[in-house]
């Protein structure tokens, strides 16, 4: 499978990104240990969230994943998934791209992908699918959808990060209080979003700590 991205261009101004600090200090330390049930039935038992701490020096890289089937290179460049005809509720993912310094990366690559509200994934066209690059302060927004199940796997959303010049990170981030998430042999909570429910739809908060001194 070709896993090339592609190659980073002029910062893309984006707006609503913060710091896990700036969001403890918006929400606390309790919001960040309460689960968000995101589908119809009673969720599955999970130990409560650790808070995501402030960036400080020596902070732990953020785990790889596998990349999965779906994959395609040469995504559009984007920061709103929602086109004509996707459906499901609203999410708007924000966070910074750091290193294990706690600087921020400007202009990091990240390319995202998922499945649609039903669990589909587009493998003809690049529904769901777009890239970007962070900010002079290694922030990012996307505007996309929750998505839904599909056999064998709780919700996720696919990503790459990659620095200038530096290698690409491709991991997977998680939906808190899923029922899925205990029976799902990929997941794992430290990759986590932070998830808070709004009258318009969702929004979550996730920092990416590169493996950059």
């Amino acid at each position: 499978m070709d896993d090339r991205v592609p190659s980073p261009e002029p910062a893309e101004p984006t707006e609503g990104g913060i710091s896990r600090k700036q969001f403890m200090t918006t929400v606390g330390l309790g919001a960040l240990a309460t689960p968000v049930v995101l589908s119809g039935g009673a969720a599955a038992a999970e130990p409560a969230l650790t808070p995501t701490p402030s960036c400080d020096d020596g902070d732990d890289p953020t785990p790889a994943q596998i990349e999965g089937p779906y994959f395609k290179p040469n995504s559009p460049r984007r920061t709103n998934l929602i086109t004509a005809g996707v459906t499901g509720t609203r999410l708007t993912l924000t966070g910074v791209v750091y290193t294990m310094s706690c600087a921020p990366v400007a202009n990091a690559l990240l390319d995202f992908w998922q499945a649609d509200a039903y669990g589909r994934y587009d493998n003809v066209g690049y529904r769901l699918r777009g890239h970007q690059f962070t900010t002079a302060t290694g922030s990012f927004t996307l505007q996309t959808i929750v998505p839904g199940l599909y056999p064998g796997r709780t919700r996720h959303i696919h990503v790459k990060v990659q620095a200038p010049g530096r290698p690409i990170l491709t991991t997977q981030l998680y939906f808190p209080g899923e029922p899925r998430n205990a029976s799902d042999a990929y997941y794992n909570p430290a990759l986590l979003m932070s998830v808070q429910s709004t009258p318009t739809g969702r929004t979550a908060q996730f920092d990416f700590v590169l493996r950059i001194p």
